[in-house]
């Protein structure tokens, strides 16, 4: 790849031990940036048979992109890991430029490994446990409110930066299943504008891509999939592919996004067409 629009930028993505987060963090190294990727645990990775360890996905970006590249792990839930975890990544690159907060997912109490890929047992409105509530909250919100509040201030004083927030079209219309992780991405959403409200003196832009479905190990595990629409082009009625996440990614944190922020962007072939 011989496009390094991001040449000397230092680009933390949560949440890129697998899946969606992966791509984003191969994409962002692939266009010159530094790059940390992150999972809960130093194997997080094998949930869905995606790589033995974080490290070695870290190995296989810097390999295929010539990047340096740091793996961290830890509980994004945890205030004082948050904290830890940026340390880690001052100590070894000094700053951070670019944020992706890409950690979350429909994943209740019984974790990633648990039936249906971790989704609640009950997963509507009313009987949806209190536990699962608060899981599915913290994975998604808090995570996103958590390293923002570590991150934002470094920008802040710098007068420069990019954080791009992943939510969700199940965040933008109102459905009775996956109840809890759409109220989670809406309340991404909407953090996300007022952060982008907060820091516009600063030169600091906050957006939100909310992807469709996308086509990852998990999201084949987890739900019935119309096999007609796992296909790369020819139509928009189809599912997604990570890399069209990471090119989005990689453009609202590239100088073409500099005078964009506080805006939800659909990545979803076009599924839903009113105001986000």
């Amino acid at each position: 790849m011989t496009d390094k629009t991001l040449q000397g930028k230092v680009a933390w993505v949560t949440g890129s031990s697998r899946g969606i987060g992966r791509v984003i963090a191969a994409h962002l190294a692939g266009l010159g940036a530094q790059v940390v990727v992150h999972g809960t645990s130093p194997t997080s990775t094998r949930a869905f048979n995606e790589a033995d360890s974080l490290q070695s996905v870290a190995d296989f970006i810097a390999e295929e992109t010539g990047a340096e590249v740091l793996a961290v792990h830890g509980d994004l839930t945890d205030p004082a890991v948050v904290t830890g975890l940026v340390d880690q990544i001052h100590a070894r690159f000094g700053r951070i430029d670019i944020l992706i907060n890409n950690a979350g997912g429909d994943i209740g109490a019984q974790g990633v490994l648990g039936e249906g890929g971790g989704k609640p047992v009950h997963n509507d409105a009313i009987e949806v446990s209190v536990e699962d509530i608060r899981t599915v909250i913290d994975r998604n919100l808090m995570t996103c409110v958590l390293v923002c509040r570590a991150v934002a201030p470094e920008m802040q004083a710098r007068k420069a930066g990019r954080i791009v927030n992943i939510g969700s079209v199940g965040g933008l219309a109102g459905r009775g299943e996956g109840v809890i992780y759409g109220a989670a991405k809406a309340a991404v959403h909407h953090y996300s504008r007022c952060l982008a409200d907060q820091l516009r003196p600063d030169n600091v832009t906050v957006n939100v891509i909310a992807p469709g479905g996308i086509v990852t190990p998990r999201f084949l595990a987890t739900r019935p999939i119309d096999q007609s629409k796992v296909q790369e082009d020819g139509t928009l009625i189809r599912y997604g592919w990570p890399e069209e996440i990471a090119a989005a990614v990689a453009f609202l944190a590239s100088d073409g996004g500099s005078y964009i922020s506080g805006q939800v962007l659909r990545v979803d072939g076009g599924m839903q067409l009113w105001p986000a």
